[in-house]
């Protein structure tokens, strides 16, 4: 069975609803992913479902939930209700990115560009600070208000200058988002087809950052004490970790190869021995088991427990060195 299809996506939801049981504390994450789940299997009721029970009690992110819901309403013949939920979302004004850009990639997708142009353009003034040391859910934030902006043929404006700078693809943001590219889909000429090929690989990287359906790559980071007693107890993971510096630039190194990939939504994750014995034990297995690793690493993902990678470069290191990251593994050589 493919990994797209339907039925695993269902499989997957059940099994993160079961894990929110185990996890009370890791609800609303969880939940999160598995309407999200639920969504790409194409029950989007049951999505819904759970997005009105997390509304319910007092969840951390409600606009960001309100925001998705909409999204998937609208999805299944609810068009009124999602724009009544978009306009609440809006007059919110939330101080996340997140919120803001599902609810305008919602009306883009819907072909209500002049909306999604206005949305991404109040959030743009009310949450782009003045210099360039953007966090990447801002910078994708505009990265995207320049899609649209581009397929309205608005001229550029000091928003869409700064994603232009910010843009870190192979591919120009005005050619990526040239619309009369797609005219060349229909070419029978092998460079043609190659070129936009090219393009669409750059755009995978940089036209959607999975926040509005959360599933981040994340590396274990094993504090230095935590490594220390991991491998005491079970030196079958020396060839793993070798040494605590070689740990720390593997991580770097892992991540930013996923990056220049294209991956989005990367991140890290702090384990525990304790958290890890627990987890083995749920799973039947023993912690000595190299193949569990990143297994751990994905359930700490999906509850919640990721931090966003890469930081801002003027930000503290993930590597808990209180250096900030620009000066750290953030440096060119990622040392």
């Amino acid at each position: 069975m493919r990994p797209d299809m339907s039925a695993d996506h269902t499989t997957e939801a059940e099994r993160l609803l079961r894990t929110a049981g185990q996890y009370p504390e890791d609800r609303e994450p969880l939940l999160l992913r598995a309407a999200a789940h639920l969504e790409l299997a194409g029950e989007r009721e049951r999505a819904t479902s759970l997005y009105d029970e997390l509304l319910s009690g007092s969840p951390a992110a409600p606009l960001l939930i309100r925001s998705l819901k909409a999204a998937n309403l609208w999805e299944y013949g609810h068009e009124a209700e999602a724009r009544a939920i978009i306009e609440g979302v809006r007059g919110a004004r939330p101080s996340d990115p997140a919120p803001w850009e599902i609810a305008a990639e919602t009306l883009e997708s819907h072909d209500e560009l002049e909306e999604a142009e206005a949305t991404f353009t109040e959030a743009a003034v009310l949450l782009v600070p003045p210099g360039e040391d953007l966090s990447y859910a801002l910078q994708s934030l505009l990265a995207s208000r320049h899609r649209v902006r581009r397929m309205l043929a608005l001229p550029h404006d000091a928003h869409d200058t700064l994603a232009d700078r910010l843009h870190q693809g192979d591919v120009p943001l005005d050619e990526l988002h040239d619309p009369k590219r797609l005219w060349s889909l229909g070419s029978s000429d092998p460079a043609e087809l190659q070129a936009e090929i090219t393009r669409l690989r750059s755009e995978l990287g940089s036209y959607r950052t999975a926040l509005s359906r959360p599933f981040p790559v994340a590396v274990l980071h094993w504090p230095e004490p935590e490594l220390d007693e991991l491998l005491a107890a079970y030196p079958e993971l020396e060839a793993e970790y070798p040494t605590y510096r070689a740990h720390l630039t593997d991580i770097e190194a892992s991540l930013r190869e996923l990056s220049q990939a294209g991956t989005p939504n990367l991140g890290i994750v702090p384990a525990t021995v304790p958290s890890y014995e627990a987890f083995a034990a749920s799973e039947s297995s023993t912690p000595a088991n190299p193949d569990l690793l990143p297994q751990y690493a994905t359930t700490l993902a999906a509850r919640g427990r990721a931090t966003a990678w890469p930081p801002l470069r003027t930000g503290a290191c993930w590597c808990g060195s209180e250096r900030v990251y620009g000066e750290c593994h953030g440096g060119a050589a990622g040392a």
